[in-house]
């Protein structure tokens, strides 16, 4: 899933090569992908994009005078910028294509929001504010802004009784961490992902909230300038433990572990964050049984 890192790099990118440029047409091909209907879509049309921005893991390109064209790429999604569109309007099917957006000059140049596997969860909303798109309305701080302080983060994990792994993902509290800088962040502080937020003193808030700010801000470092299709790349090169369950750990050598889910799982080193024992992973015990 595209995180903060990634929808910043993105909308960096957007700003660069968008902004200012006219949008032709917006060809939405998978009908489940377009959230709302008034305005309609085409209501952008023959509007200049006058921004873009990031608000969470959402992406927003604000026209001038008009409404906001807002994305979520969901799990599975991505932005693929070209510049050989073709005119015809692209004809609804099976493949990954959600959503087209062509822009008037020069000919054939826009992108595609595309999302792989049969879990469809690409949103795009076009509203007059958005705020009015009911995920940005309940996003939680950005971690990169300088409001967001230390105090500031102290004060969400202040009695909460949840496991910080959870935490760090709920983007009502923080907005825009996933699973894979989640679990980045919980290695750089040396944490447990299964610690309850609630129990951490001052100083192990004050580790994970040094972790948190120098990863994301690494990542966004590492992905900035990039074109769209290299961020992926980008990202799984860069991931330490998340993704890398057998691999030795980049620090202490021990082996990543995994803690698997049904639909998600995390990933961890047991010297550098549990001391050493093995998380409890409910899936291989049920195979052990």
């Amino acid at each position: 899933m595209p995180e903060l890192p990634e929808v910043e790099a993105l909308a960096d990118f957007l700003a660069e090569h968008a902004t200012g440029r006219e949008i032709a047409r917006v060809h939405p091909v998978a009908v489940s992908v377009l959230k709302t209907y008034d305005p309609p879509l085409t209501a952008v049309e023959g509007r200049t994009i006058g921004s873009v921005a990031r608000h969470g893991k959402f992406l927003d390109l604000a026209t001038a005078g008009g409404p906001h064209l807002v994305f979520h790429l969901a799990r599975a999604g991505w932005l693929r910028w070209r510049t050989d569109l073709p005119a015809a309007p692209p004809r609804p099917g099976r493949g990954p294509l959600a959503l087209r957006v062509l822009l008037a000059d020069p000919p054939g140049t826009g992108f595609d929001l595309t999302e792989a596997g049969t879990r469809k969860g690409l949103a795009v909303y076009c509203v007059a504010d958005p705020a009015q798109v009911p995920g940005i309305a309940r996003l939680g701080p950005d971690p990169l802004d300088e409001a967001f302080t230390e105090e500031v983060f102290a004060g969400l994990l202040t009695g909460v009784r949840h496991r910080i792994k959870g935490v760090l993902r709920d983007q009502s509290v923080i907005a825009g961490i996933g699973n894979a800088y989640s679990d980045e962040i919980l290695h750089v502080a040396r944490m447990s992902p299964f610690r309850m937020a609630g129990d951490l003193d001052e100083r192990e808030i004050a580790e994970l909230y040094r972790a948190l700010r120098g990863t994301l801000t690494e990542a966004v470092e590492r992905s900035r300038g990039l074109a769209a299709g290299d961020l992926k790349a980008e990202k799984r090169t860069g991931l330490r433990v998340h993704g890398r369950t057998g691999q030795p750990c980049p620090v202490c050598g021990d082996t990543v572990r995994e803690v698997a889910y049904r639909d998600s799982s995390l990933q961890y080193c047991a010297t550098c964050q549990t001391g050493g024992k093995p998380l409890a992973d409910r899936r291989m015990s049920r195979l052990l049984k």
